[in-house]
């Protein structure tokens, strides 16, 4: 009868304690999600909401499943900075904030758009030796000397004019983050 009584009770705990441990996820844990649509830093916004999947089944605990592959997951664009024409390519920084229902923080993940040196480089460089090239042909050194200048303002005007350089993030892009705290 007693040994009945502790075994009752002991189930009784187990399920609480299942119980209690459903829908939280385990601080350290990371968390892998596949994005829906694309975001990008030229027209997303600083507090803008996002959804994905997850990749995989969370199991924590080692045998315990909260989430299955699949399962919905909400984050927050927590900064975004739009890129510039000449310098500062743009910026995006991403964390979840919920996972399959369980709102949780996370680790953030940063996006940068691609450098404007080499791109800004090829444009002005590369007006400046045609400018001098066209100008030492029509009219000798000093033009070569003028020419350079002037082609050297029509690249900085074509850098200028497609210089931007957005963080771009494709839809379905899978990443991971980790979670610092879960309720």
């Amino acid at each position: 009868m007693r040994a009945n009584r502790i075994l009752l009770i002991l189930t009784a705990l187990l399920l609480l304690t299942t119980v209690a441990m459903s829908g939280t996820i385990p601080v350290g844990t990371y968390v892998t999600v596949r994005t829906v649509s694309t975001m990008k830093s030229g027209t997303n916004h600083s507090g803008q909401s996002w959804t994905g999947t997850l990749v995989n089944d969370l199991v924590v605990n080692g045998n315990q499943t909260v989430a299955h592959a699949g399962d919905p997951v909400k984050g927050v664009i927590t900064y975004a900075k739009d890129s510039g024409r000449i310098h500062a390519p743009g910026l995006l920084t991403l964390r979840l904030k919920e996972v399959n229902g369980v709102p949780v923080t996370s680790s953030s993940r940063s996006y940068k758009g691609k450098s404007h040196t080499t791109s800004n480089a090829t444009k002005i460089g590369g007006g400046t030796g045609l400018g001098a090239l066209i100008g030492g042909l029509a009219g000798g050194g000093k033009g070569a000397l003028i020419g350079a200048g002037a082609g050297a303002a029509a690249g900085t005007g074509l850098a200028l004019a497609t210089g931007k350089q957005q963080a771009v993030i494709p839809a379905e892009t899978v990443m991971s983050f980790r979670i610092n705290s879960s309720q």
